[in-house]
C-alpha cells in the first residue's frame, strides 16, 4: 500500500564539499534509522569506504559523516516528499524533489552523481535545469541491483568519483 511519506532527515555536507551524491528516497529502514543506507545490505558504505580508503569506523553516524566530510563528499536524495510503497523505487509517485540550494550555495560543488536509475532521472527532470550541472548516473548500490556485485560496484564508482575526490 502506498504511503505519502515526507524526507525525514537532512543532507550531509559542509563548506568543502566538491562533490554531490544523490540517492532518491530513503528505505523504510533509512527512515527509522533517521540516516542514509540504513538497510544493512545496502552497499554504499562499503563502496564509499573503499574509494575513500577511510580507516576510521563506520558503524556509527558520526563515522559514516566524517568520512564523507573528510573527503569532500556532500550526500542528500533528490525527492522531498513522495507517494511510495515501503522501499520500492519502481513504485514513487507524487513527487516532489529537494530544494539542492542549500548545498549549492554554501559549498563548490564540481560535479553530481546519482546512486542509481530513479535519483538520476529525477534529476535530470527537475533539478538539472535549476542547478546547471548536469549529473552522471552510478549503478544503484541497493541489494535490489543484485546483477552488480560489491567488487564490480566499487571498481565503477572509483572510476567515476576519483577524479574528483
Amino acid at each position: 500500500m502506498k504511503t505519502n511519506e515526507i524526507h525525514p532527515f537532512g543532507p550531509v555536507y559542509d563548506e568543502h564539499a566538491k562533490v554531490l551524491i544523490l540517492g532518491s528516497f530513503p528505505s523504510v529502514k533509512s527512515r527509522e534509522e533517521m540516516f542514509f543506507y540504513a538497510h544493512p545490505q545496502n552497499r554504499f558504505w562499503k563502496v564509499m569506504k573503499a574509494i575513500t580508503g577511510f580507516e576510521g569506523d563506520i558503524d556509527e553516524i558520526s563515522g559514516k559523516t566524517k568520512m564523507l566530510k573528510d573527503n569532500h563528499i556532500a550526500l542528500w536524495d533528490t525527492i522531498a516528499s513522495c507517494e511510495i510503497t515501503g522501499s520500492s523505487d519502481l513504485s514513487i509517485s507524487s513527487v516532489v524533489v529537494n530544494d539542492l540550494s542549500v548545498i549549492l550555495n554554501s559549498a563548490d560543488i564540481k560535479a553530481v552523481f546519482c546512486n542509481g536509475k530513479t535519483s538520476h532521472k529525477l534529476y535530470q527532470k527537475y533539478l538539472e535545469k535549476i542547478t546547471g550541472i548536469s549529473a552522471k548516473a552510478l549503478p544503484s548500490t541497493s541489494p535490489a541491483n543484485a546483477s552488480w556485485t560489491l567488487e564490480k560496484l566499487t571498481g565503477k564508482w572509483k572510476e567515476e568519483l576519483s577524479p574528483n575526490l
